[in-house]
């Protein structure tokens, strides 16, 4: 059996691509450097990461770019002996336009070093390419209408992509208007039994998302929609574990079978519909009905977290590592930071070899500047320990271990230095409010700790609860006595449902506001699951 999510933790807008036996699964990465990320698998079931192709200023520069902007809905392709990737660098994210930039990058191997990108277009988001049968290649994306009296969500574009001159070319038509649902927008094109199926994400990425689909005798339409409009869809089934289902793609096995891969998210309960892990990849097993639409394999269209594995054989990979002792000059793959493709201006793993230096740069919440790695939480409970060497000289040098779904919602054990504590451990949290405002619940308890010593940090994570913790042996361990709630650094806290794009890192930070760029060792990571 297959267990969903797959890909666990933050790997939202799913595209798949097989290649002879072997599958990879595209997701989207927002804010988060490099861009994109890439897993494999031989058996549908067991999967690893295996790059990040977005790793270079030529292919991607986000500084300075709002949370949840950045990498949306990549398509990945194989055709003509090469890897195609679509992706949009959006640059703006609140109000009624939405700056949304589509590139193309290729590949003759999936970790490869990709070309210098193609610009293709800024009319909307969620590029995707169709190779057609005839040679012709097609970009499809949603339109974006920021006019007041529309509804943002404007169709579906279909224009000509010419190799030859690398660029589109041709006339340009809205194919498909969507569903009454409406919130079209993720469109891929598959050609079966001479019709054109083309299936698309709608109801917003809330609890209302859904996946359509509709078909056509021609490329560019009419459509029929689906009978049952929505395939997939756990928008009816509010106790299903499996919530928020919709942005997908499927695919075809080497024996015949079919699968649908799409988003979902894990709430942390029915009572707390807060979702810390963001939108996940699941997967679903799927068949043709006798009048030639897409089905689910169990009935109906509510997604299961069970799933009948493919016949094919098991490839599982080795365990994932979860301890980072930092002894290799470059970051593991796990750990992402934020915006900029110029990382060496934010941290190292050679000035002080078996260590990640950290250099303190701006403050949390910066757009530019934010010297802060981190990797995903993949589970509901988990532990987290780092080891930091840092010896801050005051107030405005902070560096520790951090908690973090975004600018706004993050929580933070720090160590710092002022003229009363000395060097000492604080807490600082920003649970949501638009302004940046920050708290300090122990201003007044703030805890001495010896100057010239390393500490040990930790967090303890146990659904919505946060309990941090500090050591000068790892062994004897103080709590932090404070309530921290875990549930507000998720997707749907803060601005709300549909806002937030992303989901929760632990990791570890440095800030040194001064300008100084004071610099804090980590010796090692440890992530552990304790559920």
């Amino acid at each position: 059996m297959i267990n969903n999510p797959i890909l666990k933790g933050f790997n939202p807008d799913p595209s798949i691509c097989r290649v002879g036996q072997d599958y990879y699964i595209a997701t989207s990465t927002f804010e988060w450097y490099p861009g994109v990320q890439i897993h494999h698998s031989k058996d549908l079931v067991n999967w690893r990461l295996i790059t990040r192709p977005l790793n270079r200023p030529a292919l991607l520069d986000m500084t300075g770019e709002p949370d949840s902007c950045g990498v949306w809905a990549p398509c990945l392709t194989y055709a003509d002996g090469l890897f195609w990737l679509m992706y949009t660098d959006v640059k703006r994210f609140d109000g009624n336009y939405k700056d949304t930039h589509n590139y193309l990058t290729t590949c003759d191997r999936i970790d490869g070093e990709w070309s210098d990108p193609v610009y293709l277009n800024s009319s909307g988001f969620d590029p995707s390419l169709f190779h057609d049968d005839d040679g012709k290649k097609w970009l499809l994306n949603m339109v974006w209408d920021h006019r007041t009296d529309r509804t943002f969500f404007g169709g579906i574009y279909l224009q000509e992509y010419s190799v030859e001159q690398q660029s589109l070319i041709g006339p340009i038509k809205n194919i498909f208007p969507g569903s009454e649902l409406g919130f079209t927008e993720g469109p891929h094109i598959y050609k079966r039994n001479g019709y054109y199926y083309l299936l698309t994400a709608e109801g917003g990425t809330g609890y209302t998302h859904a996946m359509t689909m509709a078909r056509s005798k021609s490329i560019d339409g009419p459509y029929e929609l689906d009978p049952i409009n929505h395939f997939v869809t756990a928008k009816d089934e509010p106790d299903n574990p499996l919530q928020r289902c919709g942005h997908g793609d499927w695919v075809e096995t080497q024996t015949g079978e079919y699968y649908a891969i799409h988003l979902c998210s894990r709430p942390i309960s029915n009572a707390i519909k807060y979702s810390p892990m963001g939108r996940e990849s699941a997967i679903e097993k799927v068949e043709w009905n006798e009048r030639g639409w897409l089905r689910l394999c169990c009935g109906g269209v509510a997604p299961e977290a069970k799933v009948q594995a493919p016949d094919i054989p098991a490839h599982p990979w080795p365990e994932a590592k979860t301890f980072y002792d930092f002894d290799e000059p470059q970051l593991p793959i796990d750990f992402q930071w934020l915006r900029t493709p110029y990382p060496d201006q934010l941290f190292n793993l050679t000035d002080r070899p078996g260590y990640l230096r950290l250099i303190g740069r701006e403050s949390i919440g910066s757009l530019y500047a934010s010297s802060l790695v981190a990797r995903r939480q993949q589970a509901y409970c988990f532990s987290a320990c780092t080891k930091v060497d840092f010896e801050p000289e005051n107030f405005q040098q902070l560096a520790g271990l951090i908690c973090y779904y975004n600018s706004h919602k993050f929580h933070y054990l720090y160590i710092s230095h002022d003229e009363k504590a000395g060097k000492h451990i604080g807490v600082m949290s920003c649970l949501s409010d638009l302004s940046l405002a920050t708290e300090y619940p122990l201003q007044n308890q703030l805890i001495t700790i010896p100057s010239e010593q390393p500490v040990y940090l930790k967090a303890e994570v146990n659904y919505e609860k946060l309990t941090f913790l500090w050591s000068l042996d790892n062994k004897q361990w103080q709590s932090i006595k404070v309530d921290l709630d875990y549930s507000l650094i998720s997707d749907e806290a803060g601005k709300g449902e549909g806002a937030n794009f992303t989901g929760a890192f632990v990791g570890m930070c440095c800030q040194d506001v001064s300008g100084t760029r004071k610099v804090a060792d980590f010796d090692f990571f440890d992530y552990q699951e304790t559920e």
